[in-house]
């Protein structure tokens, strides 16, 4: 059982930065793969970025490449997403995922937290 917790969102200017946390608990953390989706009101959710279980490999949507950045510091059991040049369409709510096999799609991970909104002004 993993159990994740979101922070780091809220109110940003277009063209800001955040960096949201993820912070896990759980045995198993560092054996999971990890992924960053959004969802915005009315909206399907929206895959942003993934990171293997040892760091060594990352995955990004199309839009996000060059301006997003997905960690994970094991010793600490949290994953990051750092987040650059923001627009007022990415404002939604922001989960990060865990599974063994995750990768792309939501239905490759098998545990999510709450999500921590993020609102980008203009």
């Amino acid at each position: 059982q993993v159990r994740l917790v979101e922070s780091g969102g809220g109110l940003v200017q277009s063209g800001g930065s955040l960096r949201l946390s993820c912070a896990a608990s759980g045995r198993h953390f560092s054996s999971y793969n990890m992924g960053w989706f959004r969802q915005a009101p009315g909206k399907e959710r929206e895959f942003i970025a993934a990171i293997t279980w040892s760091g060594d490999s990352t995955y990004y949507g199309d839009s996000m490449k060059g301006r997003f950045t997905i960690s994970r510091d094991n010793a600490k059991n949290t994953v990051y997403l750092q987040m650059n040049s923001l627009k007022t369409e990415e404002t939604a709510v922001y989960s990060c995922a865990a599974g063994p096999t995750g990768w792309g799609r939501d239905n490759e991970y098998e545990y999510w937290g709450q999500g921590t909104q993020v609102t980008v002004s203009s």
